[in-house]
Order: structure tokens, then C-alpha cells, then sequence
């Protein structure tokens, strides 16, 4: 397959895209591409441009993100909730020629780009030749990382990159032109947009897309067909509670045939909570903006809590230590951060070089800045980031990830953060933060850790907190827990 959208190549009838009550078909959706081009050309702006597309709730942007992909265009896309600071650099960075909205006058004097209306006369206009994006090395889109540790860095991929991974990821989870992908996410970011949308659009399926999560909504559709369902932690915690209180949402869920968990550890005690109610486990997955998707669970292995998988087809995945040499440990114990080599790894950073060779190397290995353990057959446990979550207290190396799971095995905690807090005797102590739900002392807490795993990994403060703070993924954002 020498294109990269196998539903625009042979264009006709059928269902590509949903929203609500509105449907596009891959006939409109290739006119689009076409139209879109004509639309651009008029305004000056020509294929191999940055376009940047305002990711508001609409079908509007949906066909926006596909027709200028399919175009040529490189897409930027922008969070409509972005600050002014991390808006006013992404524009200055990225320079797109030009941008597209739903609602333009949603966003109206937020940047000095024109802004054009991304309209629905570019699925509803009469059938022209379609155009389609092959899978080269050329820049496809500009993706912003969350900027954790300063302003965010636009992440360069291509057609390549994203088609390798894709087709990865049909052969794990054997997804196919039957399925129709139900989610929730947003579209500026890699599970949504490329995972959801392209995805869909690739491997040959459908996709039907809720501008928010609502269980019922999301049940419901999942037993419609055959479905697949992405989410995130908090989307399935949400689901198994909405299903504890009203049974008949289980149905939905019951007949998906695949759920898929990403962007975040899913807690064990969520995926045992679900696959008691349903039967069905809920597979993991672990990727980042620059790399996409690095390992997946097999539909066909065994169960195995706790992991990601191991690295999708065609991908090479390793340890290393602090100075990037090595580790042949597959012990599940030993802590290294995880570096990649493989055809899904971005060309690069946008206008930074530096950037780009301070986490790439020669030879083509990504230093993830990633933290896991590895087990005897090669499947991953990710226990933190090496920046955030790797502590080193009292002559020991402990991955936060650790402590937040056996937390959260505590009955009365919902939800945990831990981090390292500098300490005169330790170097660093363990600081715990939970949300609980049903009262608990902070020192039953650290008692129950310290029962659960070696003492040293005993959180030294453990402080109730009304809610963890959290981005548009559903990551909690430990930088202001400090």
C-alpha cells in the first residue's frame, strides 16, 4: 500500500467518519482533500505549507486534520485551551501560512495567522478527483509535546513514521476493516488523532469520535458492530464506576472486541474492577509524541499485569543505564530507561537540532527519558520518567511508579502521585499525594506500602489531597504537586 489513507483510494459510499447524528463518507472525505486544496491555493498557501488546524469539537475539524493531511499539507494542530505563553511560541515555531476553525469566532485575535473557517461545504459539494498522500520521508505533521520541562517542542513526522506504526498495530491487535473505533479523545494528540483518526483511515475501517466522554454514550456505541474501544486511565476508572451503578452499560462493553488502555498506566485494581464486571481485560499500550506507539500487548498473548507488551513488530527496543550503556537484565527488577530504534522515529524537532541529538544518537537510537523494568519475554513494565519519577533515596534506585501501584491497592485510595523530595539523611525521600475515597490515616498508608514492598520504598509523607492535578490526557502533572 503505497498510500497512506486506504479509504480515499478507491472512494465510495460508505461510512468513514462519525459525530453525533452527522456521517461523512470516503467519497466526501476525498472530495475534501481536493476541495481543500483548490481552497488553500486560492489563499496562496500550497501543498508542503504548515496549516494549522484549531482541534475544536466539531466534524468539521475531523475532516479538516484528514483532507490536509491527504493534501499535503503539513498539519499543526492546536489545542483550543492553550495558554497564550505555550499559543503565542507554537505559532512563533511552527509559522503556519494559515489556519482552519469550526468556529472562527471561537478563537478570533488568539494569533496572528488568518484564519479561514473550516466549513461543511467540503464534504457536501459534488464528487471531484480525489488526491492522496503517499508515504514518504516529507514532513506530515508538527506535533507539540506537553512541555513538562519548558516550552513545548513541535515533533516532526512523517507518512513513513506514521504508516509503519499503524500497520504495527494491526497486526497486534488484528484490527481490520471490519472495525469501527469508538473514542473520546482529543485531536492534537497522538491517541486520538493519529492512533483514532488515521488509524481508522489506514487500516480501513471507521471511526466514530464523541466530542466528550459520557459512558452511556460510549456503551452504547461500542454495541453497535464491531467496535474497539481507546481511552485513557481515568475514561476506563470512569466506565467501571458508571457501570457498578447502572448494569446495563456492561453490554456495550461486553461487546467490543477490543479495549485498548494508553497515554498512562492503567492502575491493576481498574483492570481487575473491569474485567470483573465484563469478562473482558483491557489491553495496554506505550508510546510517546516522537516515537508514536513503542510496544502493545498481543490480542493473542497471555495476560500479563502490569505490562505494555513488547515492542510492536519491527521495532528494536532496549535498557540502558545512566550512561546509555546496555542493560541485558530481563528480570522484571532492574531499572533502565528505554531507548528505541525502528522507522517510527520522528524526523526530529522543529527548529531545534540540539534538541533533536540530545535524546537521538547516530545510530538511530531515541533515549526516551522512560523508566522500566523488563521480563523474561521481552515484555515491558514502565515504572516512571527518569526526570520525575526515578528517586534515589538512601543508597536505592525506586521507580515512583512502584510506590503509586501499591497505593492504590489500598482500599480507601483512588488515586496517587509520588515523587522525590530532597533530604539531608536520603538524598531523597518518598512523598506520596492520594485522593482517597473512604478515610484513611496518612500513616496506615505508608505502613501498607512499606507491607507490600522492600521498606526503603516507604513513602517518608504521604498528604490527602482533594484531586491530583492532570492535563487534557489524563496525566497527572507532578511539576505542580511540588
Amino acid at each position: 500500500m503505497t498510500s497512506l489513507f486506504s479509504r480515499l483510494d478507491a472512494p465510495g459510499d460508505d461510512v468513514v467518519l462519525r459525530v453525533g447524528d452527522e456521517r461523512v463518507t470516503s467519497r466526501q472525505l476525498a472530495h475534501a482533500t481536493t476541495a481543500l486544496t483548490a481552497r488553500l491555493a486560492a489563499e496562496g498557501v500550497v501543498p508542503g505549507a504548515h496549516v494549522a488546524v484549531w482541534t475544536q469539537n466539531s466534524l468539521e475539524t475531523l475532516v479538516s486534520l484528514v483532507a490536509g493531511v491527504a493534501a499535503g499539507f503539513v498539519i499543526v494542530p492546536l489545542d483550543p485551551k492553550l495558554g497564550p505563553l505555550e499559543l503565542n511560541h507554537i505559532v512563533k515555531d511552527a509559522a503556519p501560512a494559515i489556519a482552519l476553525a469550526a468556529a472562527p469566532a471561537a478563537i478570533e485575535g488568539r494569533i496572528a495567522v488568518r484564519t479561514l473557517a473550516a466549513t461543511a461545504e467540503l464534504r457536501q459539494a459534488p464528487t471531484l478527483p480525489a488526491r492522496t498522500r503517499q508515504i514518504d520521508d516529507a514532513p506530515m505533521l508538527v506535533l507539540y509535546t506537553s512541555g513538562t520541562t519548558g516550552l513545548p517542542k513541535g515533533a516532526v513526522l512523517t507518512a513513513r513514521n506514521v504508516a509503519f506504526d499503524l500497520d504495527a498495530l494491526a497486526l497486534a491487535w488484528r484490527w481490520s476493516r471490519e472495525d469501527t473505533v469508538v473514542h473520546a479523545l482529543p485531536m492534537f494528540h497522538v491517541h486520538g488523532l493519529v492512533l483514532g483518526l488515521y488509524g481508522s483511515l489506514r487500516v480501513g475501517g471507521a471511526l466514530h469520535w464523541f466530542p466528550r466522554f459520557v459512558p452511556k454514550e460510549i456503551s452504547d456505541a461500542l454495541g453497535q458492530g464491531t467496535t474497539v474501544l481507546f481511552a485513557v486511565p481515568t475514561m476506563y476508572h470512569r466506565l467501571t464506576e458508571a457501570v457498578e451503578s447502572d448494569p446495563s452499560l456492561v453490554a456495550g462493553l461486553r461487546h467490543a472486541r477490543l479495549l485498548v488502555s494508553g497515554s498512562a498506566a492503567l492502575p491493576q485494581r481498574d483492570q481487575l474492577r473491569l474485567e470483573a464486571l465484563t469478562g473482558r481485560r483491557v489491553i495496554e499500550r506505550y508510546g510517546l509524541t516522537e516515537t508514536l506507539i513503542n510496544c502493545a500487548v498481543r490480542l493473542d498473548a497471555p495476560p500479563s499485569p502490569g505490562s505494555v507488551g513488547p515492542a510492536v513488530e519491527g521495532v528494536e527496543l532496549k535498557l540502558v543505564d545512566d550512561q546509555r550503556r546496555t542493560i541485558d537484565a530481563r528480570d522484571d527488577a532492574t531499572l533502565g530507561e528505554i531507548a528505541v530504534r525502528g522507522p517510527h522515529v520522528f524526523a526530529g524537532y522543529l527548529n531545534r537540532p540540539d534538541a533533536t541529538a540530545a535524546v537521538k544518537d547516530a545510530d538511530g537510537w531515541f533515549f526516551t527519558g522512560d523508566l522500566a523494568c523488563m521480563r523474561p519475554d521481552g515484555s515491558v513494565r514502565i515504572v516512571g520518567r527518569r526526570a520525575t519519577d526515578l528517586i534515589k533515596t538512601g543508597g536505592y534506585k525506586v521507580g515512583a511508579g512502584e510506590v503509586e501501584a501499591a497505593l492504590l491497592e489500598h482500599p480507601a485510595v483512588r488515586e496517587a502521585a509520588v515523587l522525590g523530595a530532597p533530604d539531608a539523611d536520603l538524598g531523597e525521600r518518598i512523598v506520596a499525594f492520594v485522593v482517597l475515597s473512604k478515610p484513611a490515616e496518612p500513616k496506615a498508608l505508608e505502613d501498607f506500602v512499606a507491607s507490600q514492598l522492600s521498606p526503603h520504598k516507604r513513602p517518608r509523607e504521604v498528604h490527602v489531597i482533594a484531586e491530583l492535578p492532570r492535563n487534557a490526557m489524563g496525566k497527572v502533572v507532578k511539576s505542580k504537586l511540588r
